[in-house]
């Protein structure tokens, strides 16, 4: 099941964590997060998945940044989360999309026990400005069913910033 919005801030401070949470972006079934004003680009046009592929800091200026089409900037959300008992999920607001932008490629899906800031793959059908601080994207709260055991990889948890890939971790094995 997915938890109501109500539910959601029953929650806050217990198995639930959205720091800073804002009561103006509590949905029904869900909570906006927002757009840190950093984001990252890969540096090199051809990426290797086995190892570490360089990047390079964009900051978002307050008049915006003008994304470009077919290129894929890695984002953040301003708020630290962290998820007990509960599956977190991660989606694009519609209102973004029907703009033509994506906000995660394919990591809408979060594991139970993550603790950080969620990394956004960002990608622009066409261009498009973006500012630093507007709710991008929501973020809503499965229940789990069995045994279970909360993530603990050191891969992503705990981040304190945007997350390049690090697949060239799973090729060291």
């Amino acid at each position: 099941m997915i938890l109501s919005g109500k539910e959601i801030k029953a929650r806050l401070g217990k198995d639930i964590i959205i720091d800073p949470f804002q009561e103006k972006y509590l949905n029904p079934n869900s909570v906006n997060l927002t757009l840190h004003n950093e984001l990252l680009i890969y540096q090199n046009t051809e990426l290797d998945m086995k190892v570490p592929n360089p990047t390079e800091s964009i900051m978002i200026p307050e008049e915006g940044l003008l994304l470009e089409p077919n290129r894929l900037y890695l984002g953040r959300t301003v708020e630290y989360t962290e998820t007990h008992n509960l599956v977190p999920m991660l989606e694009g607001r519609s209102s973004i999309g029907r703009l033509g932008l994506f906000v995660h490629v394919t990591a809408g899906f979060g594991d139970v026990g993550f603790k950080g800031y969620w990394t956004l793959e960002i990608f622009a059908i066409q261009p498009i400005r973006v500012y630093a601080g507007v709710p991008i994207c929501q973020i809503f709260y499965h229940t789990i069913e069995g045994d279970f055991e909360e993530y603990k990889s050191g891969k992503y948890q705990n981040n304190r910033g945007i997350q390049a890939s690090m697949l060239y971790k799973d090729f060291e094995k």
